[in-house]
This record gives structure tokens, sequence and C-alpha cells, in this order.
């Protein structure tokens, strides 16, 4: 058997249907849908028979390089009939969520025309932008609900979500808020300051990272940064230890006094 999809050709071999789909879902790759846009399409005013149609369009676009679908592709690509496709088309272009514009098709050395997703995400932005401000304003009211009967843990609170803001460079979320006053109630501040740092010079910008110190440090009953100090030189010390003889010279080191040892007394 032969299956032909664009311009890979496989010849399979026969009675193993199995292994045929599985080469099949490789031949014909994946389309990525953002997951932002299947969570915001509704807020865009999106049908979900329109959505279903930029699902199609994006596929075909990846899958055919097919820019510009015809309506009796799509039709036969969805459970809509022609006429519904056209209407959807019409709406998507009338919203300025899908426009028709020139490419450049380097193969066939000629100018094409094809649907300009552009607009989409465009839309799609702006939809996220007010997202996060809501984002941003929740987390405000929740540093701000208590500030009447502000107590020592609320200043602690707030003074390491800034610090924390000031190193991601960007406003946290809520729920990482949620995380924070976690922390705060815990350990002292102190050490939550110490693991954001440190988390920062390795690089990791995330709380998994940071919540892992923290943990690592409550497993052995840390509570102060001289404590947290004090464990870090005996780690350094053990880890040099295991890399050094009897005699505090390196392991190599003493292999190759050995080794001449050997040979003169040979």
């Amino acid at each position: 058997m032969t299956v032909i999809t664009g311009r890979t050709v496989k010849r399979y071999r026969e009675g193993n249907i199995t292994a045929a789909f599985g080469a099949d879902l490789l031949l014909h790759g994946s389309t990525a849908i953002p997951n932002l846009l299947l969570r915001f399409y509704r807020q865009m005013e999106l049908t979900d028979e329109e959505m279903m149609l930029i699902i199609q369009l994006l596929r075909l676009r990846n899958e055919e390089r097919n820019l510009l679908p015809s309506v009796t592709t799509l039709s036969q690509c969805t459970s809509q009939e022609a006429r519904q496709v056209e209407q959807n088309l019409s709406r998507l272009l009338e919203k300025e969520l899908l426009d028709i514009t020139q490419y450049y098709d380097e193969t066939a050395d000629q100018v094409i025309n094809g649907y300009d997703f552009e607009p989409l995400f465009e839309k799609l932005s702006e939809i996220w932008a007010c997202q996060r401000v809501k984002e941003i304003e929740r987390t405000r009211s929740l540093l701000e609900k208590r500030a009447p009967d502000i107590t020592r843990n609320d200043f602690d609170f707030a003074l390491v979500v800034k610090a924390f803001e000031q190193e991601f460079g960007r406003p946290i979320s809520p729920i990482e808020a949620e995380q924070i006053r976690h922390w705060t109630g815990q350990v002292d501040t102190t050490l939550v300051l110490e693991a954001l740092r440190r988390a920062v010079l390795m690089g990791k910008h995330n709380f998994k990272y940071i919540d892992s110190i923290l943990l690592e440090w409550k497993k052995n009953n840390l509570r102060t940064l001289e404590e947290v100090s004090a464990y870090d030189e005996q780690f350094k010390k053990r880890r040099k230890g295991k890399h050094s003889g009897a005699n505090g010279e390196p392991e190599t080191d003493q292999r190759r006094k050995a080794l001449l040892k050997t040979l003169y007394l040979s």
C-alpha cells in the first residue's frame, strides 16, 4: 500500500494496520493551536463554527501549504455546508479577525493570495492584555484589602512581593501572591528573599525552584541566614573531603605518587 501526503510517499508493509496508522500520524504532522486562542475565543466573539473554521484554515496552511482553500474544501473538512462556510468566512472578514493578503511563493516564483491571521492575533493580544490588567488589579486589591489594619506580617509580605516583582521584571499574579503569603507565614522573610536571590543567580525565575530551596532548608531545620551559611560550609567541606585522600591530597595526586613509587622500587 502506498500513501501519498503532499510530497511524501511511503510504501507500507501489508497486514500491520497499527504501524501504518502510527506512521501516518508522523507523516501528517500536527497543527499547533495556541491555548490562549482556545481560552479566549468566546471573548473575541467567535462562534464554535467560526473557531473550527479557523482551526481547519491553520491545518490546511501547515499540512498542505494551502493558503486560500476553497469553500468546498473547507466544507469537506467540517460539518458545515458550503453556504455556512461562506457565511462564517464573511463574518470573520467583517469582524476583522481574518484578512486576505498576498504572499510570495518561492517554489513557484509567483505572488499568491492567502488568508492572513495577523488581525486574529492582534485581537487576541488585546484580550490577553485586558486579562493581565484584571489580574494586576486583583493582586493590588489583595495587597491593600487589609491596609487599615497593617501588621508586621502584612509589611513583610508586601516587601517580599515588591522584591519578586523587581527581580522577575513583571507584576506577580494572584496565585503567586498567595504562594508568597504562604512562605512568609512559614519561614522568616530573610530566608524567602535569600531563596529568591539564589534562584535569580541560577537563572531560575520560577516559583517551583524557590519552593524547593525553602523545602530543603525546612527539612534540615534551618531557620536563620546564619544557620543556612553554616550548613553551606559543612556541605562544601563534606564535598571536598570526598575528593581528597587521608593526607588531604587529591586522589589523582596520590595515585600518581603510588605509581612512581612502584616504578622506582622495581
